[in-house]
């Protein structure tokens, strides 16, 4: 009788510990949920264009064209800042003026010297790979209003690419 006590209690114990789990899952995703609405309001707030795939998918951040990004650069009443994550080594064909080059690997610390966390933020690096995962933890480490450069340096304009013309 003592032994069906302790096994039914033991049972109890493992079922209430799956329960406190899913909870704490359930708290997780209700958090992220929640974080993915305020970069929304705050994105619709500071008046960057925000796309209904962004709201319907619960995209946490914007991906943006070059052109849309370097349409954004040239206005001067738009306050933005752009990050380049890109590669330490890495030279790209056309310098963006004014931007803040951390690279990638050094972004889980160096994130604090990004001024703003609510400030539209254009993340471009060699061509637009690196820039997604910087987006993803600059969410987890609490900004809003990420904006990736989707091709990167690559396809920045006014980047000019050599043509070969064949021989005649």
């Amino acid at each position: 009788m003592t032994l069906k006590i302790f096994q039914s209690l033991e049972f109890l114990n493992n079922r209430l510990l799956n329960i406190e789990r899913n909870i704490a899952r359930l708290e997780e995703k209700l958090d992220f949920s929640l974080a993915i609405q305020r970069n929304h309001l705050i994105r619709i707030k500071n008046g960057p264009s925000l796309t209904d795939d962004a709201i319907l998918f619960s995209r946490p951040y914007n991906d943006l064209s070059p052109q849309e990004a370097f349409n954004i650069y040239q206005d001067s009443n738009q306050d933005f800042i752009i990050l380049d994550v890109s590669e330490k080594n890495y030279k790209a064909a056309t310098q963006i003026d004014a931007s803040l080059r951390i690279t990638l690997e050094d972004l889980a610390q160096g994130y604090a010297e990004i001024s703003s966390k609510t400030t539209p933020i254009l993340v471009i690096s060699e061509n637009g790979l690196r820039s997604i995962l910087a987006c993803e933890m600059l969410i987890k480490k609490g900004f809003y209003n990420l904006n990736n450069i989707s091709g990167g340096h690559e396809y920045w304009p006014g980047h000019k690419k050599t043509v070969l013309k064949e021989a005649a």
